[in-house]
């Protein structure tokens, strides 16, 4: 195995552990950890943003996964 394929295995592995199922969880919490670095460079405490936007995160994350998905025959618009 080369260095390039070590590094693309890494690469593969390191996607599909931060994204995993849900590309929208992972990006949520980049924002987050950006938005709490943002607050934390003022005067106003930034402790509490992480742990409400996570929470918020996993709400979504459960209430969409357990809405029945919609078909094309379920579609009153077609």
């Amino acid at each position: 195995m080369t260095a390039r394929d070590r590094l693309r295995a890494f690469g593969a592995f390191a996607y599909d552990f931060v994204v995993g199922d849900d590309w929208r969880i992972a990006l949520g919490i980049v924002a987050a950890l950006l938005a709490t670095y943002g607050l934390s460079r003022t005067h106003l405490p930034a402790w509490w943003l992480l742990p409400v936007t996570v929470a918020a995160l996993l709400v979504l994350s459960v209430w969409s996964a357990g809405r029945p998905r919609r078909t094309s025959r379920d579609d009153p618009h077609q």
